[in-house]
């Protein structure tokens, strides 16, 4: 008689970016007093630390969440709040040269409560750490009932060991002693929001006894790549006499970086605009980007075309495009060689793009998940707005592309050096295109100016002006370089400067007003 098979109800795995609308909604049920994590910081906790982001999935629904990082000993121990060790949520201070394992959440469906869904999720927290060669794991915990009984038991600690003692019932702190964890000290005001234990954790620990006296550190996941060579196409603005003309001069860049076995490649801002010689009348500023949206759909299928066939990620300069609500807006598009295809909307039109071409800003901005890890894109102007980059930093971008249009030196040393100081206070790459010579009979596009290149931090494994390749100004070219991620996790986590390890969040934050959030 053939055995029936089942699929299994419950299982536990590292979760993903598909993952995120189930995690909002769990945290948002099981703590609806204090309210979901956004979107991007999910992206970021995935991002900054796959192997340590974990989701129990039960008849295909998300009902366990379990996030953490590794953290250096002495930064563990000290007192903290929970925005200052976790980067406001996002993970950001993960530090793969660490040695313990810091847990900045855990998270169970309040209608699941009997299925030993925390068990699991610290179970594999502890597996984790042992096969990393981790110290133990700390972290905060809550003590939801302290809040009621305070003046009975004024110092946490006391709380604490009332619960152990089954003077008193804690639930939360029961479980986590059955766990084997071990109350350290009071964190005061760790978490605000959690009024019921009155802003306070219990600082809990878990040690591993086969922790080794040296730990090798934490590698970047096998299914990213660890180097990655990144092409910046300088293009010359020429007048074409069809859009097939104008996608052939493309296509010449396109076939040339991957030959040489680019991951990436980037046009510039705008970089359509050649298209608009094609029209018998010269058109108004206004009516030519109008004429411009129109080729919108068959731009966007020649170019995803191109992506798939020369097995290269493309970043599409930018076009203008016409939104749903009507409005016209400077859209980069993303073409990566699955298939796919991405949009970002340039967030800030600069005063000229919104008196000339009625160009409106978009309201959304988020990393681009590659085979490389996330990228982030700041067409020109945006790279000027430092709450941007910082954003996609966060959430895991190690590369940002800056498309850029600019007329004279002045317009493209603002881009350049804002790029540069990007570069340095995000301890990331950023690579610059951007649009050189003439282009007349399109108003307001006469003439242009760039040097584009590629930029690094400023530190010892990297180029020593900070430069991985420039190209000459003014003269249609590519330059080519080949980034080692590496690097950057060195550099954030043992660099000269920490500059994303050591932001102020007991002194500010950035709160972004997300529709999604």
């Amino acid at each position: 008689m053939a055995k029936s098979k089942a699929d299994a109800q419950m299982k536990i795995r590292t979760a993903s970016v598909k993952d995120i609308p189930g995690i909002r909604a769990l945290v948002g049920k099981a703590y609806p007093e204090m309210g979901s994590y956004s979107v991007g910081a999910l992206k970021g906790q995935i991002a900054n630390f796959p192997e340590g982001q974990f989701v129990v999935e039960y008849d295909g629904d998300i009902v366990g969440y379990a996030a953490s990082f590794i953290i250096m000993e002495a930064r563990a121990f000290a007192p903290h709040s929970w925005d200052e060790i976790t980067g406001g949520g996002h993970g950001s201070q993960h530090n793969p040269n660490g040695d313990w394992l810091y847990g900045m959440e855990v998270c169970v469906d309040p209608d699941r409560r009997r299925l030993r869904i925390g068990e699991r999720l610290y179970d594999a927290r502890k597996a984790l750490a042992e096969s990393a060669e981790l110290k133990g794991i700390v972290f905060g915990a809550r003590i939801a009932g302290w809040q009621k009984r305070r003046k009975a038991f004024p110092d946490g600690l006391d709380y604490v060991e009332a619960v152990r003692a089954r003077k008193i019932v804690d639930p939360s702190v029961n479980f986590q002693l059955r766990q084997n964890f071990v109350p350290k000290t009071v964190l005061e005001n760790y978490l605000p929001a959690d009024k019921a234990s009155g802003g306070r954790a219990i600082l809990m620990v878990w040690e591993n006894v086969y922790a080794p006296e040296e730990r090798v550190s934490v590698h970047s996941p096998a299914s990213q790549k660890d180097v990655v060579r990144v092409a910046t196409v300088q293009l010359q603005m020429r007048k074409v006499v069809s859009f097939e003309d104008f996608m052939n001069s493309v296509e010449y860049f396109v076939d040339s970086v991957s030959a040489y076995k680019s991951d990436f490649v980037v046009f510039p801002e705008l970089f359509t605009l050649p298209l608009l010689a094609l029209d018998d009348q010269r058109l108004s500023p206004s009516d030519s980007i109008e004429k411009l949206t129109e080729y919108t759909p068959v731009f966007i299928k020649a170019m995803r075309k191109l992506a798939v066939s020369y097995n290269i990620n493309i970043i599409g300069g930018s076009h203008p495009t016409r939104a749903d609500d009507g409005d016209i807006q400077n859209i980069a598009y993303v073409f990566l060689r699955d298939g796919s295809v991405h949009a970002q909307e340039k967030i800030h039109p600069t005063p000229n793009e919104r008196h000339y071409w009625n160009i409106k800003g978009g309201d959304e901005i988020s990393t681009i998940d590659t085979d490389c890890g996330p990228i982030g894109v700041l067409i020109c102007y945006d790279s000027e707005f430092p709450e941007l980059a910082r954003r996609m930093a966060d959430e895991g971008a190690r590369i940002l592309f800056v498309p850029f249009c600019t007329d004279n030196r002045q317009g493209y040393l603002r881009v350049r050096y804002c790029s540069q100081a990007r570069a340095i206070e995000n301890q990331c790459y950023v690579v610059m295109s951007g649009n050189v010579g003439n282009l007349p009979g399109v108003e307001n596009m006469d003439i242009n100016y760039a040097e584009s290149c590629i930029l690094t931090p400023c530190d010892f494994p990297f180029a020593r002006d900070g430069i991985a390749a420039e190209c000459s100004e003014n003269v249609e070219t590519v330059a080519v370089a080949d980034l080692d991620l590496t690097d950057l996790a060195w550099a954030r986590a043992s660099g000269t400067v920490r500059n994303l390890r050591d932001r102020r969040f007991d002194l500010y934050q950035t709160k972004w007003n997300d529709r999604s959030d």
